[in-house]
């Protein structure tokens, strides 16, 4: 049971951040944003409990944080907020797709890793940057929370972003007091807002493509290799399924994207959370420990929006550096791979917008490119 609110608290703290840096790049409000982080809690803490209890298997779901940075790179689309969401809605229903039709799953699993995980640290690169930009405009406020995060990464590694986050938090505290500035104490109460989607082909082709395809990469394919690392079978179709279906009933009310827990994930499906065969207790503490935690969406939406300049950034730079590296090590790993995983990551990184779509997507078209007219030749390729 403790595992599983360690789950939580470390699930939340440390990427909540990052969703909210991507929410309000691609147009939400203040409020659509503090919907968003709300109804992505409580939609897969429910799931998480529902899938424990059925499969009595450690599942643990999460929001997509490599999702989240992919849309704090590609920035507004046409159509603004609404149509952001509508792109997410289709995001959830190819997550769905995908689970329940094994061909699709197929099709996805056909991309070349080091070109999918190229394309995410190109996302990521300029999430990471931030904290070191950010300190130097703001070396008093920001200063302390990379120091912080530092300390606790040598001792306790997995609670190095919440640390950091605390640290944040006294130094919003500090930077509101010396301002003189109220928090309505109204919109600390998180509510659900309802965007009702619009579909433009450049929000679905530079959001939805690439958020379903890193979705997939990034987090549902290593969540379940975790579950099978500790002996578990992955009820994948049904998970897949569920958090498929899950964004698209979330989307309107701003989530992003759901799916297995990866970084997370261990902390309820590893030793420590008990003996093996009990240790779908650890997933449904974790799903009720998220219910709790969700009332807390319009409290960090609100000390977001008081935040001195970069410190918020800073955190979410912080929390992404560890997918940043092994992004970087699954992309250049393969050394004969290495130059189409290198423009791959270039590309992404640019933040370059081509006829209204974003760099990702562009990514991922001429990184396959190279890699069919330099590397062809290579028998495995073939």
């Amino acid at each position: 049971m403790t595992a599983g609110v360690v789950t939580a608290l470390v699930g939340f703290t440390s990427s909540f951040a990052v969703v909210l840096a991507g929410l309000r790049a691609v147009g939400a409000s203040e409020s659509q944003a503090a919907s968003g982080l709300f109804a992505l809690t409580v939609g897969f803490a429910l799931l998480i409990i529902v899938l424990a209890l059925t499969h009595r298997v450690p599942v643990t779901l999460a929001w997509s944080t490599p999702g989240a940075a992919l849309l704090a790179s590609t920035g507004g689309v046409d159509g603004g907020w609404s149509a952001a969401v509508g792109a997410f809605v289709v995001t959830g229903v190819l997550i769905a797709l995908i689970g329940a039709v094994p061909f699709l799953g197929a099709l996805v699993a056909r991309i070349p890793a080091e070109i999918a995980q190229a394309m995410l640290a190109g996302i990521l690169l300029p999430l990471c940057l931030a904290p070191f930009v950010s300190l130097a405009d703001s070396p008093g406020y920001v200063a302390p929370v990379i120091a912080a995060w530092l300390v606790v990464s040598r001792v306790r590694p997995r609670w190095a972003v919440p640390a950091a986050l605390l640290v944040a938090v006294a130094a919003i505290t500090v930077s509101v007091q010396r301002s003189g500035r109220e928090f309505d104490t109204g919109a600390l109460v998180p509510t659900l807002e309802w965007t009702t989607p619009t579909w433009t082909w450049s929000a679905v082709v530079g959001i939805t493509v690439p958020l379903t395809i890193v979705t997939m990469a990034s987090q549902n394919l290593p969540g379940a290799a975790v579950l099978r690392s500790f002996g578990f079978a992955v009820p994948w179709r049904s998970s897949v399924v569920a958090t498929g279906v899950g964004t698209a009933i979330v989307a309107p009310f701003g989530g992003h994207a759901m799916n297995l827990a990866a970084l997370s994930a261990a902390l309820a499906a590893g030793d420590e959370a008990g003996p093996r065969e009990r240790r779908w207790l650890a997933a449904v503490s974790a799903g009720v420990g998220y219910l709790v935690i969700a009332g807390a969406a319009g409290v960090v939406v609100a000390l977001a929006a008081a935040a001195p300049a970069g410190i918020i950034e800073a955190v979410a730079g912080l929390a992404l550096i560890g997918a940043l590296v092994a992004a970087l090590q699954g992309a250049l790993t393969p050394a004969r791979h290495r130059t189409s995983a290198g423009v791959t990551f270039l590309f992404a990184a640019s933040g370059v917008t081509l006829l209204s779509v974003g760099s990702a997507f562009w990514a991922l078209l001429l990184g396959l490119l190279v890699r069919v007219v330099l590397e062809r030749d290579d028998p495995e390729d073939r």
